[in-house]
């Protein structure tokens, strides 16, 4: 058996139809922005590997803070036990986030830090006597495959068979600017029945759904009106967190705090899974007392593992320093250039920006979204040229590594510009 036919005998790959997707490329090595296949062929990782990898791949920093770690403590269970990592890491992090979010509770993925959050949230006032099970979401959200991250999502093709298992979840609509105050009136009116447990949100950036962007002032007030009747606030920081919005956390751009945030994706520099769930004091001592029912009984057999914990402590470091800022700057600034460039275009419907995310809506004869026909083109063409990005249908979108030169950004503007005029065509 062939490499390949031992993949499609054994392997079982995620978001792909097999029956009609190409054969997968096999990668051999990974370093900085590229990644190299079988045949020597290298691509610029736009993407940063599922916007996880934000300081390029085979970082020696954090590869010296793995190795490191190995030698210590590999793994332990996390339940009447520590380790300096994980004490280190939570400290931190707190550290990083606005004052009431102290408390961090350790998962193994973005999925599971929803799951933990909403777990957390509904728990809270189980252990208050006050029945608020609901929770209020925005439409067209993506926050994790679990069951519980499902329930929030966007229901439609992706979530379809699961949905009768689904908890009640209410949505309000996604908030372009000419809808906001028709929907800061809805929620107020939903919020006023204090049925919600929590309001979960995505800030500022809808990843999946197309990279959708919406206002600072509409999320503040949002969370705003969300304290106003005493529900908890979720924040899924799973992919705008570590820099991707040009600030720490998407949080910073607004002046409310949320009362859980989700961390993972570029925690560890994207190189072990790990995820993240932090929570205020007040939410944490809501699971003190007597009775052991009233903690926190949730757990996973990685939680707090030292080695994911090393590598997140090793990608703050590299957080911490200036020269990663400059190149966020940089790639910024670049995409904003670009746009001016390409804005014109008769082939686009939309161009989104923040920070490091870069989105470009192309029109299509077909609805705008993750199945539309464009992406298979698309997709293709790009890996011709020597880029690896993965359209979000007819939305094509650059997330790269902080790594990303100057050149290679330019590279991918060109190949991108000859894809849009090729539409053109």
């Amino acid at each position: 058996m062939t490499l390949f036919e031992k993949d499609k005998e054994y392997v079982w790959h995620p978001f792909t139809q097999v029956q009609t997707e190409a054969p997968p490329i096999h990668i051999v090595r990974a370093k900085g922005t590229k990644l190299i296949d079988d045949k020597g062929k290298s691509y610029i990782d736009c993407n940063s590997s599922w916007w996880v990898n934000i300081h390029g791949h085979g970082n020696k920093h954090i590869q010296k803070a793995i190795n490191t770690q190995f030698k210590e403590v590999d793994h332990i269970i996390f339940a009447g036990a520590t380790h300096v990592k994980a004490i280190e890491l939570a400290e931190r992090v707190a550290n990083k986030l606005p004052k009431p979010l102290s408390k961090v509770f350790f998962s193994d993925d973005g999925s599971t830090s929803v799951e933990v959050a909403l777990k957390m949230a509904i728990q809270y006032w189980h252990n208050k006597n006050e029945k608020r099970t609901k929770i209020l979401a925005i439409d067209g959200a993506y926050h994790g495959d679990t069951f519980g991250a499902m329930s929030v999502c966007e229901r439609g093709v992706f979530n379809r068979p699961f949905e009768s298992l689904f908890f009640q979840v209410d949505f309000i609509d996604f908030p372009t600017p000419e809808k906001e105050e028709i929907l800061l009136a809805k929620a107020e009116t939903l919020l006023k029945l204090n049925q919600y447990a929590a309001l979960i949100v995505e800030p500022l950036v809808q990843g999946s759904s197309g990279m959708r962007m919406y206002s600072p002032q509409f999320l503040d007030e949002l969370v705003k009106l969300a304290k106003k009747y005493h529900t908890l606030v979720i924040f899924d920081e799973v992919m705008t967190g570590w820099g991707r919005t040009g600030k720490w956390f998407a949080l910073n751009h607004i002046q409310e705090i949320p009362d859980i945030v989700c961390l993972s994706k570029g925690l560890t520099g994207g190189v072990l899974p790990l995820g993240l769930t932090v929570a205020t004091k007040a939410i944490f001592n809501a699971f003190l007392g007597e009775e052991k029912q009233k903690a926190f009984l949730h757990g996973h057999s990685f939680t707090g593992n030292p080695l994911a914990c090393a590598a997140a402590c090793a990608s703050l470091d590299l957080l911490e320093e200036e020269e990663t800022w400059t190149a966020i700057q940089r790639i910024s600034n670049g995409h904003q250039t670009f746009i001016k460039e390409i804005e014109s275009s008769s082939s686009i419907q939309d161009i989104r920006q923040l920070g490091t995310i870069l989105a470009i809506e192309l029109k299509a004869s077909e609805e705008s979204s993750y199945f539309n026909s464009i992406r298979d083109e698309a997709y293709h063409y790009f890996l011709e040229n020597g880029l690896w990005i993965r359209p979000l249908g007819n939305v094509i979108f650059v997330n790269p590594p902080f790594c990303l030169t100057q050149a290679e950004q330019n590279r991918i503007f060109v190949v991108i510009k000859r894809f849009i005029k090729k539409l053109e065509l």
